[in-house]
């Protein structure tokens, strides 16, 4: 697979250090496809803000996709402020006080549980009533798991995440009216994947959900899809969603939050130290733990633009982190010259879970944040940060 490259003529000099850059074109042209899919199927695809929430870029994704999806309040009323179109919320469980903001703010309001629904059923319906676009889903688990990492998982044994079908249909027996007042329903199972896990998952929703359908209007398949992802199936993708609908006449929502960002955006870091310990080590001003935590959850190998494998390249050095986490390793990489103290790197494919999931552990500054359009080659830094971001997340 060649992979889109925006970045390659990029002078990394022209921010501070560190800082995520984010391609304006580069999220454009992912926006383009996943507009297409929309256009083209009848789906409505909503962007993620759990993956990728720069709301500087808001008026971009107005003109190309029908709306945000969010996992509480504050992600909810970033949608609602700055993105515009449909607002979904989905919550594992919602807090009381949460709930009525909500309920004030999004389109689509998504239970986790049959228990969440029977105890704010009565506040959802009332609020429903001063709203009547508002809408209520459940979210349901398949139990197919597609994942190949359980920490990504929601369909793992003993999952929190969803209904599945068993309790659903025994919440049914005991209270037969449970589903009066839903509207759809959701499910997730996707991480970084293309259409064939889609396609086996949705087998398995239609075997043990499927005659639910016609009490419901519409259904939302959750993210996890690489769309704009090189070697997508797009067109296949288009006809399934366009075969469902016309079999089951449902409205078909996606909610995909990586495709929205892929290749869009690196993370410069600065070289500040260069020592030895049977291998070559370079500290960096960034941070895997800090500022790129995937690296080590996932866990997975961020790519240096210009940077080989071990021992593919002349020179190889491991990349650690500044923090005192012995841990905070970002990968071993290799180099066609040796490394120099003040150089700078760029850390590929860094715009989505990376600026959403910072943090400021042993008092590390945030990363800049700047938009660059690769068209134009115009730069903005739109935020930097300080000791009062550090010291105001603190009591």
């Amino acid at each position: 697979m060649q992979k889109r490259e925006y970045f390659t003529h990029f002078d990394a000099s022209r921010v501070p250090s560190p800082c995520f850059v984010i391609d304006k074109a580069a999220v454009e042209d992912n926006l383009k496809i996943l507009n297409r899919v929309q256009r083209e199927s009848g789906a409505k695809v909503l962007a993620a803000l759990k993956a990728f929430s720069c709301w500087n870029l808001a008026p971009l994704f107005r003109q190309y996709l029908s709306g945000t999806c969010a996992s509480g309040l504050h992600e909810a009323r970033l949608g609602r402020e700055e993105f515009g179109g449909e607002v979904h919320c989905y919550s594992a469980a919602y807090k009381e006080s949460d709930l009525i903001e909500i309920l004030n703010i999004a389109d689509h309001v998504l239970f986790n549980s049959f228990s969440q629904w029977s105890r704010f059923k009565s506040l959802a319906l009332s609020a429903q009533q001063y709203r009547p676009e508002l809408q209520f889903g459940i979210r349901i688990n398949p139990e197919h798991s597609e994942g190949e990492v359980a920490l990504y998982d929601p369909c793992a044994p003993c999952s929190r995440m969803g209904v599945p079908i068993a309790q659903f249909e025994q919440s049914l027996r005991d209270a037969p009216a449970l589903l009066d007042g839903i509207n759809g329903l959701h499910f997730h199972t996707l991480c970084q994947q293309d259409l064939p896990p889609l396609q086996r998952t949705l087998a398995a929703v239609k075997e043990k959900f499927g005659q639910y359908f016609d009490q419901i209007q519409w259904i939302n398949f959750g993210g996890g899809h690489h769309i704009s992802r090189e070697d997508y199936q797009v067109d296949d993708l288009i006809e399934m969603i366009k075969s469902f609908r016309t079999e089951y006449g449902l409205q078909v929502y996606l909610e995909p939050g990586e495709a929205v960002a892929i290749r869009s955006g690196v993370l410069v870091a600065e070289v500040l130290d260069i020592t030895w310990n049977t291998i070559a080590q370079a500290i960096l001003d960034t941070s895997a733990t800090c500022h790129m935590p995937d690296v080590l959850e996932m866990p997975y190998r961020a790519d240096v633009l210009g940077a080989g494998m071990p021992g593919e390249l002349a020179h190889t050095y491991r990349l650690g982190g500044m923090t005192c986490l012995a841990g905070d390793v970002i990968g071993d990489y290799s180099f066609a010259q040796p490394l120099k103290i003040g150089q700078r790197l760029m850390f590929d494919d860094m715009a989505h879970y990376t600026m959403v999931k910072t943090t400021t552990f042993n008092g590390i500054n945030l990363p800049a944040i700047a938009v660059w359009d690769s068209c134009t080659n115009e730069l903005e830094i739109i935020r930097e940060f300080s000791y009062s971001d550090f010291k105001q997340r603190l009591s």
